[in-house]
């Protein structure tokens, strides 16, 4: 199989033909990265960046932007570990790390995962309950039902599950690139806050943590490994290296979409509410009621709550998805899907019951993950760093040392908030 699809398949000289076959060439690698975006676009994606933008316009669309240029070099790294290794990044950390820190791992990382799940269903609850008027437990009991229905169609082939997840990606941005259309957001500012890095105040960094979090998710750099590990068998070095090329190009399209997704999101609430003197709409409820009047069109609002419910469902199948990579890599079982899904909602139906403001517990879930992303992010760097194990696909040193610095970046921020937002 690998023979045909990473070696050249018959061209024709015309341009037409040669065009054909490098598409036909790149579409067996093209996926994986819709589904790891998808996470990059869940309800605490909403939160934060609705946060962001209402409380202080554009100013932070340049947080935005750098956390998403991090995960496109961070995914990279992880599809490389795959196809270099044929082992997913748990699997890694199992076979070389010491026992004691493989299970402080474990549960780090299921930790993450509860906060993952915990921001999903009540996005996805939250959207159920603004445009059908459902309880939030109704809404929560509804997510898990859907998604594990998604879930069961990965017995008919990784193609109809990516199929469906990339559709609910791209439906996603049709939303807010129309939404976007309708709120006119001014460009001066916007591209200003783009280019020009800075914080406003001690909250902007507790915020900007928070974006970083729910941009670079820990439990995606767990899953993508696992996506590109056996996808498409490559024997030799060559091989091996048009794969990446083929995997750094979806890499970048998936990774392209969910960052103008977030970009669209914060420049939506800057220019509908902070624009208009709005700075204290914080919560996705409020965005939900406030876009229609604000805007003047009822269909604001409608696809305000579609793309939160379409994020909310496809972030929470992916989720499961990295739930059972990271037990299964690093403690070498699984459970059942249904069992899965059922434990990692329980702490979604519990703040739900105890009438926890969704905002506040999205934000900080969030924040969380911000916490979780050195725990994957360094032995990525230090297994991709070796040549002894990657051989031809090993990072360059300015690769390694850029993901040295992204990774010192994150902690130091993680720092800052710990010793002073909440402490």
């Amino acid at each position: 199989m690998s023979d045909t699809l990473i070696d050249s398949q018959n061209e024709t000289s015309s341009p037409l033909g040669r065009r054909r076959s490098a598409v036909g060439r790149f579409l067996p690698f093209f996926g994986p990265a819709l589904v790891a975006a998808v996470a990059y676009i869940d309800p605490g994606n909403f939160a934060t960046n609705i946060e962001a933008g209402s409380r202080y316009g554009y100013v932070l669309l340049w947080v935005v932007l750098w956390a998403n240029l991090m995960a496109m070099l961070i995914q990279t790294l992880s599809v490389r570990l795959g196809v270099a290794t044929g082992k997913n990044l748990a699997e890694m950390i199992r076979e070389r790390y010491p026992r004691p820190l493989v299970w402080l791992y474990w549960v780090q990382a299921e930790l993450v995962a509860i906060a993952t799940d915990l921001a999903e269903f009540l996005g996805a609850a939250l959207a159920f309950n603004l445009l059908f008027g459902l309880s939030m437990l109704e809404g929560a009991l509804l997510t898990g039902a859907i998604t594990y229905a998604a879930l069961y169609m990965q017995r008919f082939g990784f193609r109809l599950l990516e199929i469906i997840i990339g559709s609910m990606l791209l439906a996603v941005a049709a939303g807010f690139v129309a939404q976007i259309v309708m709120g006119q957001p001014d460009a001066a500012p916007a591209l200003e806050g783009l280019l020009l890095p800075h914080f406003p105040d001690g909250y902007a960094v507790f915020l900007a943590a928070g974006i970083l979090g729910a941009t670079v998710m820990p439990h995606v750099i767990y899953l993508h490994s696992s996506l590109s590990q056996r996808r498409v068998p490559a024997k030799t070095d060559e091989q091996r290296k048009r794969a990446m090329r083929y995997y750094r190009w979806d890499v970048i399209i998936g990774m392209g979409i969910a960052g103008i997704i977030n970009l669209s999101m914060l420049a939506l609430a800057a220019a509908v509410f902070f624009d208009n003197g709005r700075t204290g709409v914080a919560s996705i409820e409020q965005s939900y009621q406030l876009l229609a009047p604000l805007m003047d069109r009822d269909l604001a609002s409608t696809l305000f709550g579609f793309t939160l419910l379409l994020a909310g469902l496809s972030s929470s199948i992916v989720g499961t998805m990295a739930g059972q990579v990271v037990m299964q890599g690093f403690v070498g079982f699984t459970i059942p899907i249904w069992l899965r899904r059922l434990l990692t909602m329980l702490p979604a139906i519990v703040v739900i019951m105890l009438g926890f403001p969704e905002q506040q517990v999205l934000v900080a879930s969030q924040v969380v993950l911000s916490f979780g992303i050195p725990f994957a992010l360094i032995p990525l760097i230090h297994f991709t760093a070796q040549h002894g194990l990657m051989g031809n696909l090993v990072n360059r040193r300015w690769v390694t040392l850029l993901g040295c610095v992204i990774a010192a970046i994150i902690i130091a921020l993680n720092g800052y908030v710990l010793a002073f937002e909440l402490l």
